[in-house]
């Protein structure tokens, strides 16, 4: 019989925050899988916990995953932690959890913090429905794609970013989204110093010319407001066709319903969306 995968969720600032089933698994497993030890240990220190350790990150994942791997074909239990928060979150621990499910090996989370889900409930903005985008990526193309794919999205938007990245980070938002989208900074969550900025991205760009960003950042985006009747004029065919698709519409479905919207034919809208004749076009 297969041990099983523990995914412990770990304080994001106050120790206090751990629950009493995490603690347990921590003194228990056989082994704990950590994305830095370094951090791992002072928490383990701290509750007096003594486990054998070892590394588990994006660079090593695919060796040291089929070693965590044999140990729980083995029978032995196996705990995953990452850095701060709840693991397998923007983080290697989804590609572990995959290997164990395509062999048939258990794995259980342990619920705590979430820096994601902490930020999103204090920043006043709505929270009934959102998206989680995780870390924009380095290459600056790359980046625009990623916000401009979603700059329509109507659901609250949630991002991390390194203090390094930052103003980077909010200029290129106020590109694709526009200066007056509402955001929430969130940095320090549960700590004694925890700061919440509530502003425009506009706002944003001001507060971080005059003071450097420090700490790891949540940023939550208010999601863009959907579109009425009056305002087809405002936006392009393929905008308005790729609004209906972020909303859940196939390609074929949102095509159809723009024609209708915009009361012009179809294959116009085909044409124009696909680009035929032009760089779209497949």
């Amino acid at each position: 019989m297969s041990g099983t995968l523990y995914l412990c969720a770990t304080p994001i600032g106050n120790l206090g925050d751990i629950s009493s089933r995490c603690l347990e698994a921590l003194s228990s497993v056989a082994l704990i899988a950590a994305e830095d030890t370094r951090r791992t240990i002072q928490l383990l220190n701290h509750f007096e916990i003594s486990c054998p350790l070892t590394s588990y990150h994006e660079h090593n994942k695919r060796e040291k995953g089929t070693y965590i791997l044999s140990m729980l074909k083995d029978g032995m239990d196996v705990a995953l932690v990452s850095d701060a928060g709840t693991p397998a979150i923007s983080d290697p621990g989804e590609d572990l959890v995959r290997l164990c499910a395509e062999n048939g090996v258990t794995v259980t989370s342990i619920p705590g913090p979430v820096a994601a889900v902490n930020a999103l409930i204090v920043s006043a903005l709505p929270a009934k429905r959102f998206a989680f985008e995780g870390f924009l990526s380095v290459n600056k193309r790359h980046r625009y794609e990623h916000l401009n794919s979603v700059k329509n999205d109507t659901h609250t938007l949630i991002f991390y970013e390194a203090p390094h990245k930052l103003k980077t980070t909010l200029n290129d938002m106020r590109d694709c989204f526009g200066g007056e989208r509402r955001i929430a900074l969130a940095r320090e969550l549960t700590k004694i110093h925890e700061e919440i900025i509530r502003c425009t991205l506009d706002e944003a760009i001001k507060i971080y010319e005059e003071k450097p960003p420090r700490g790891e950042y949540v940023i939550v985006v208010s999601g863009a407001e959907k579109v009425s009747e009056n305002d087809w004029e405002n936006i392009t065919i393929t905008e308005h066709v790729e609004r209906y698709i972020e909303e859940g519409m196939d390609a074929k479905e949102a095509i159809r319903q723009t024609a209708k919207d915009r009361n012009i034919p179809k294959r116009d809208v085909y044409r124009e969306y696909h680009k035929i004749g032009g760089e779209r076009y497949e």
